[in-house]
């Protein structure tokens, strides 16, 4: 089996070796390889797509009909001309000028740059919507480590791995580069569970959706993801607009959404400033609006703002003097929410502290409350950002509520509720996403959504189990003769059906223990040279029933709370409060406010006797310190 995350950790290793030894910055460095990405995605659709219409070519005169770029716009394929296919950009020798190649305008191409930014000016000229996008700076690379790259995303894995693969390996390249272009902030890159949050909210189907901050177009990808999981088709279904300020983070979105097989209408410059202008007349008019603005902007002309229109609540506080909007987090709040129709829903990432600041805020916040149509609000904790460490708050609208929430409003607090990735960044997993869509789908009533997930945890828990003897496999031939058939028995329990996950818990528990005892016994057996393959297969082993214990973590997690699919108000972590309730707390929207903290488990440990042996304990160890402290100074005295 082939590991999708070991491949695009040893693509971006050696691509940013290659960058650490130019004197290329990341910055330079980011939109050329990304864009030898989308090329590489494009030729491997483009051979898929070759290879159908090839199956049913008619042929005249014993020749088959070549293909035309017709064919592939009638399959929603991207032509490549013949010197825009990766492999033939590959595949050119080290002298290009013995090729005697000629670029699109007709003019001698006598470097590997200059061939590459042909390529990319004849794939633009395939796509309207990537007219101008692509990058053409091609000739600031060193031919041999713009073949080097080439060479290394031509990778024949990508190929065998299939399916959109490109995808995740563009948007891995595009988070490394978020948390390398330190200058940029990672402005253009909002990290993938926090996306995949607010898309699982939102729930899209069908219809418009807009982001007017749109960055690399992760919003947009995410959607797509999820209503083609969804057994429909995105570009069928949705329709993409977005607008972003700054032009490279919107050629970004538009490769994002290429490499991804989206269609969307994006704009960039001045005319994209949201703060400024509705580009596309979308007020009133759009099904989702999604995003993550920039926080805390100031400096924004209060003038400017109010003519531009979209303030259904009004301006927030204004400087007397510089007309100018101090705190921009309630200009973008009145934004999305003026952009919804009738039935829409609105979800965005916003600064923490907009969900209790003050003065114009707050009386912006009251009408916003008064509405009815603020549906859940969720307070995520530190480290979720690739360069920033702030909290930060999710907000979603709602204009069409089940009656029963039309004045309620659904508060999680997950601060603590997150994976640790490292140091400096954590995230949610997959099942943790599910769980916190789980609370959602209780306050919402969908039951029925909450037994489908409880299902999913039940399969996937099983066919995890029923799968560990195969994996077993790939260790247990490592092994010495004895040491294996210890082994081989500490699996026996397989072979019995087990009652519940507290069962399975400790059979998984003690098999982790069996294999790395399993380990050490058959470190002091095998010859030096087999011991690391034999180490590296039990890590893996024990890993797999790691991540299946994790499973059941998270299963038992949520059951323990909601059972078997009621809704309750948990202690430290979620509360439907009413608008009664938000009024009392001046319409504060700060999760914390309502959910409470957790009640404090009870260890078994009497505080007072406890506190009375730390007391002793202190008390010993100074006794030896004065003791240590008299030693030292008498030899000091000696040595005089």
């Amino acid at each position: 089996m082939i590991n999708i995350r070991k491949l695009e950790a040893e693509l971006w290793e050696s691509a940013d070796l290659l960058r650490q030894g130019s004197k290329l910055t990341s910055n330079q460095y980011c939109m050329p390889v990304l864009a030898l990405l989308f090329l590489r995605y494009a030729y491997s659709r483009y051979k898929l797509v070759e290879a159908e219409i090839l199956k049913d070519r008619p042929s005249r005169g014993g020749r088959v009909m070549p293909v035309e770029p017709s064919d592939f716009e009638a399959k929603s394929a991207l032509y490549l001309p013949r010197e825009a296919q990766f492999d033939f950009l590959v595949n050119l020798p080290d002298n290009i000028t013995s090729a005697g190649l000629r670029n699109k305008d007709g003019q001698p191409v006598n470097s590997l740059g200059e061939a590459v930014n042909n390529a990319m000016q004849l794939v633009e000229e395939q796509s309207e919507q990537l007219t101008g996008v692509l990058p053409k700076t091609y000739t600031i690379f060193a031919d041999d480590l713009l073949r080097e790259l080439l060479r290394i995303f031509n990778n024949k894995t990508i190929d065998e791995i299939g399916g959109d693969i490109i995808g995740r390996i563009y948007e891995y390249f595009l988070s490394k580069f978020a948390k390398a272009v330190a200058s940029d902030d990672g402005v253009f890159f909002t990290p993938k569970s926090l996306v995949k949050m607010l898309v699982n909210v939102l729930e899209p189907e069908q219809g418009v959706m807009f982001d007017p901050a749109c960055g690399s177009g992760g919003m947009f990808v995410q959607t797509g993801d999820f209503v083609n999981a969804a057994g429909m088709n995105a570009n069928t279904q949705m329709t993409f607009f977005g607008q972003e300020k700054v032009e490279y983070n919107a050629q970004l979105c538009l490769m994002n959404m290429a490499v991804h097989g989206l269609n969307g209408r994006i704009v960039s410059g001045d005319e994209a400033n949201s703060f400024y202008h509705d580009a596309f007349n979308l007020a009133g008019k759009c099904d989702y609006v999604i995003a993550n603005p920039p926080f805390n902007v100031d400096k924004v002309k209060s003038e400017s703002a109010f003519n531009a229109g979209r303030l259904p609540f009004g301006l927030p506080g204004v400087n007397a003097k510089t007309k100018e909007v101090g705190n921009a987090n309630y200009l973008w709040i009145n934004y999305f929410y003026a952009y919804l129709n009738e039935r829409g829903r609105a979800g965005f990432v916003m600064a923490s502290s907009a969900t209790d600041s003050s003065n114009k805020d707050r009386d912006i916040r009251e009408q916003l409350v008064k509405t009815g149509h603020v549906d859940v609000m969720v307070s995520v904790g530190n480290n979720f950002f690739y360069t920033l460490s702030l909290p930060c708050s999710l907000w979603f609208f709602d204009k069409a509520k089940r009656e029963e929430n039309r004045d309620k409003v659904l508060f999680i607090d997950a601060r603590k509720y997150y994976t640790v990735v490292d140091r400096t960044l954590n995230e949610w997993t997959e099942w943790q996403l599910l769980n916190l869509q789980a609370i959602v789908h209780l306050y919402r009533g969908e039951t029925d959504k909450y037994q489908a997930l409880l299902e999913k945890y039940n399969q996937t828990i099983s066919e995890a189990v029923n799968s560990i003897s195969e994996e077993s496999l790939s260790f247990f031939p490592l092994l010495d003769s004895e040491t294996a058939g210890q082994f081989n028995s500490s699996l026996t329990w397989l072979n019995s059906p087990w009652n519940n996950y507290d069962e399975l818990s400790r059979n998984l528990n003690g098999q982790i223990e069996q294999t790395k005892s399993c380990v050490r016994l058959a470190e002091e057996r095998l010859k030096k040279r087999e011991l690391k393959p034999m180490r590296l297969a039990g890590d893996k082993f024990c890993k797999v029933l790691e991540e299946i214990l994790t499973i059941i973590e998270e299963h038992e997690w949520l059951t323990g709370k909601f059972g078997k699919g009621e809704y309750n108000d948990i202690a430290g972590l979620c509360k439907i409060a009413t608008l009664a309730e938000i009024e009392e707390k001046n319409y504060s929207l700060t999760p914390g406010a309502y959910v409470g903290v957790p009640e404090a488990e009870d260890d078994g440990v009497d505080f007072h006797e406890r506190m009375n042996e730390i007391h002793a304990e202190l008390a010993k160890l100074h006794e030896e310190a004065n003791v240590l402290m008299k030693g030292i100074l008498n030899d000091w005295e000696k040595l005089k």
